[in-house]
């Protein structure tokens, strides 16, 4: 590979050392911006999207389900990934639909995040839904999802309190106040 810059670093070489449908995670041979050599691994990760959808009485609709990688049951918005050639608000909309068994009539997109920008490569775009209707849910095999109701400001003291940690969640519901004028 010929060498690339990525900002003030050069990228020398780069190995893929795992590989699955949701991550990739490479290594690169590297020249620092110190001019010292060095390697820097990063995770790349398929995009996603996370949908607070708001009921016509102010309630959020939230998900409580096992989360493998925290070993625990959490309490979160929808949310998942961005299947290749899908736009973020069909992600949304079907994330909406197949978690929270919920479809709206009304987006609003409330910008994006990067989960972390050090060594994670994972862009989050965020929406607002209202206009809500009632379907039938339909999760993945692997999810059994428990739908919660409460009030935004209730949600929001959950973040706050620590009882909602999942990060697009916190940031979203945050945002969505700021929108709101909560």
């Amino acid at each position: 590979m010929p060498a690339q810059r990525n900002g003030p670093w050069d990228i020398q070489d780069r190995q893929i050392r795992f590989r699955n449908e949701f991550i990739d995670v490479a290594e690169d041979v590297v020249t620092r911006p110190d001019g010292e050599p060095g390697r820097y691994a990063t995770v790349s990760m398929k995009p996603g999207v996370a949908v607070l959808p708001l009921d016509s009485d102010g309630n959020v609709q939230l998900a409580r389900q096992f989360r493998y990688a925290a070993g625990r049951e959490t309490l979160e918005l929808p949310s998942g990934t961005v299947e290749p050639g899908e736009e973020p608000l069909d992600a949304a909309r079907r994330e909406l639909r197949e978690e929270l068994g919920i479809e709206s009539c009304e987006f609003t997109s409330l910008g994006a995040l990067d989960l972390d920008t050090s060594i994670v490569q994972c862009t989050v775009w965020l929406f607002l839904a209202a206009g809500l209707r009632r379907t039938a849910p339909d999760p993945d095999p692997t999810e059994a999802i428990a739908r919660i109701s409460m009030p935004l400001e209730g949600a929001l003291r959950c973040v706050m309190e620590g009882q909602i940690t999942h990060a697009p969640s916190c940031v979203l519901m945050l945002k969505a106040a700021r929108h709101l004028h909560v």
